[in-house]
């Protein structure tokens, strides 16, 4: 197994603690990997096994704030009894392909969601397409976002979008502070879908795409689908697994 922390205090502090549990491996050997910091650390490690193509499972111990990805922080003495216990869970993430104003192709992944954001004071205005079809040929908002199942509780809830229940396999697109089409909230897709987002005025309008914590500006086109030959495996102690989580968040008021 590896060992990785954030370099916040309170997980520098906690690798110190862990250091004589295991014989602690580099990442680019490990079986598995022991992460020390909050969601957000969590993203990046992920993202950096999806980058090495090193797609070992992540037993999170939450240093942060939230922490809805990980589990809560002990002593390490029951460590290595505690990851042979976890349940796994698999995530798959999106694939983005965004296109600038420029012509720029860039190709990226999202655990969470991809989000498009207004970059001015002006509206943005997005066409909004499915598998090809225009549904909505000119959303007026401050943005919209796709966000997978695993994604749905962060700002995907925030935009009031729905909860998805972790095996649902399928995908929250939702609007931020929309203005026209006034009554849409949003939709919610199979998994299989691809879904197309192309900026309307975009030299007036200028909007950046935001994958997870990589941010693109200047865009005109982004198309997201999900990469199903890519999956994450996430390690939850037994009864704080991401999908009990995820009900749970239901019923807090």
């Amino acid at each position: 197994m590896a060992l990785v922390a954030s370099d916040t205090p309170q997980a520098q502090q906690a690798a110190e603690l862990l250091a004589d549990v295991a014989e602690w491996a580099p990442l680019d050997e490990a079986d598995a990997v022991v992460v020390l910091g909050g969601d957000g650390f969590m993203l990046q490690t992920l993202h950096l096994m999806l980058e090495k193509d090193r797609e070992i499972p992540a037993y999170g111990l939450n240093l942060g704030t939230v922490g809805f990805l990980m589990n809560s922080f002990k002593s390490g003495r029951n460590l290595l009894e505690r990851i042979r216990k976890s349940r796994a869970i698999a995530v798959n993430p999106l694939q983005v392909e965004a296109v600038t104003r420029d012509g720029e192709k860039i190709r990226c992944c999202a655990i969470n969601e991809v989000s498009l954001l207004r970059e001015t004071r002006q509206t943005a205005k997005i066409k909004v397409s499915v598998n090809g079809k225009v549904r909505i040929p000119e959303l007026s908002c401050d943005g919209v976002l796709l966000a997978t199942p695993a994604g749905s509780t962060a700002y995907n809830l925030s935009a009031s979008g729905p909860i998805l229940p972790l095996d649902s396999k399928v995908l929250a697109l939702t609007p931020i502070s929309p203005f026209r089409p006034r009554r849409w909230r949003g939709a919610i897709l199979p998994d299989r879908s691809r879904v197309s987002f192309r900026v309307l005025e975009a030299e007036k309008r200028p909007v950046a795409a935001v994958a997870d914590q990589r941010e693109i500006r200047d865009i005109a086109e982004v198309h997201i689908e999900i990469a199903h030959d890519k999956e994450l495996t996430l390690l939850f102690d037994p009864g704080h697994a991401l999908d009990e989580r995820i009900v749970t968040e239901q019923f807090i008021a």
